[in-house]
């Protein structure tokens, strides 16, 4: 799996040029993956929900490049910058979402609810909340068993934090001090529910004080400002400064999901600067900085192409389970079980 190989100090140290490209890349690939599998989706290939993180890509890769391997992470439906960031495979993302037995979650569940626990990596219950107590847990888990150092991350939508399992776990986070960082992506909508129907917070940011937990606006459109504020809040986590709050401002740039055309976002945001496509920001950025020229970036488009049309191959290959054959005992079933972290 990759991790981070530096950190910050403080808010105001700079991301390295190498930690930039990491966090490109894995931008990249996450927007180049999505769209193979919107077609594969189209194609009547993957049975269930797609749902897209176009637009949210430089917040979920810079949360999950932040990460070390001994970290928990708890991703959800549209990080998939930040799953590919911590270490997962296009291969293990392709097999989940085409039903391989070979995939880690063995055909017997679909592209979101997927990850490796053993590895730190959970998948998603639910996007309303549920992974914060999970998350939560682990750390406490890990704390009562003496083991020190880790830190825990999970991420939430605007919509996730007016839910109930959304106060019980952060209030229960904060209270025991546990070193966990929530990451709000404000895209301004739950689902087709505009923010202003969701919570009468002037910003959702000011949550945090009720809690007595830290808090973090970022620009979620910016690949710089989103390496700084979320290094800040790992490394206070991992401080011992207990939970950090982070809020992103950026807007989904695409439908809930493939089913959905998105007609209901207002236009005007789409005019601000929350409604920038972080990935052209991010090129513009590596370029800025002589990073990667344009035609560094075409060749880099070009080699993620075909590495996930030979993953799609070689998964389509592999093919679904027989369903005659196939043992669909539970994953909890215990020669299938992953064992205790």
């Amino acid at each position: 799996m990759q991790t981070a190989v530096d950190t910050w100090t403080n808010s105001t140290t700079a991301p390295t040029s190498a930690r930039l490209l990491e966090i490109f890349r894995s931008m990249m690939t996450a927007r180049l993956l999505d769209e193979k599998l919107a077609a594969l989706y189209r194609a009547g290939k993957i049975h269930g929900g797609v749902f897209l993180g176009k637009g949210q890509e430089a917040l979920s890769a810079a949360l999950g490049q932040a990460l070390r391997r001994t970290d928990v992470f708890a991703p959800l439906i549209r990080d998939g910058a930040g799953r590919l960031a911590f270490g997962e495979t296009v291969v293990e993302a392709l097999r989940s979402c085409l039903g391989s037995p070979q995939g880690p979650m063995r055909s017997r569940d679909g592209n979101v609810h997927r990850g490796r626990p053993r590895d730190g990596y959970l998948p998603m219950i639910s996007h309303l909340g549920a992974m914060i107590s999970v998350v939560g847990g682990m750390l406490l888990s890990r704390r009562l068993r003496g083991r020190r150092g880790d830190i825990g991350a999970t991420c939430i939508g605007d919509g996730g934090v007016s839910t109930g399992a959304f106060h019980e776990a952060v209030n229960l986070a904060a209270v025991e001090k546990l070193p966990l960082v929530i990451v709000v992506a404000n895209n301004h909508y739950a689902y087709s529910t505009p923010i202003e129907k969701q919570t009468a917070c002037r910003s959702l940011v000011d949550k945090a004080v009720g809690y007595g937990v830290q808090g973090h606006t970022a620009d979620g459109t910016d690949i710089v400002d989103c390496c700084k504020v979320i290094g800040e809040a790992v490394n206070r986590a991992r401080a011992g400064e207990g939970p950090q709050l982070v809020v992103a401002e950026l807007l989904r740039l695409c439908g809930h999901g493939e089913h959905d055309d998105a007609n209901y976002i207002d236009r005007r945001l789409k005019e601000t600067t929350i409604g920038r496509d972080c990935l052209d920001v991010a090129r513009e950025t590596l370029q800025e900085r002589n990073i990667m020229d344009a035609e560094a970036i075409a060749q880099l488009r070009a080699e993620i192409t075909r590495e996930i049309e030979s993953a799609v191959q070689q998964v389509i290959k592999e093919g679904g389970p027989d369903p005659f054959a196939h043992d669909w005992c539970a994953l909890a079933t215990r020669r299938l079980a992953d064992p205790p972290l």
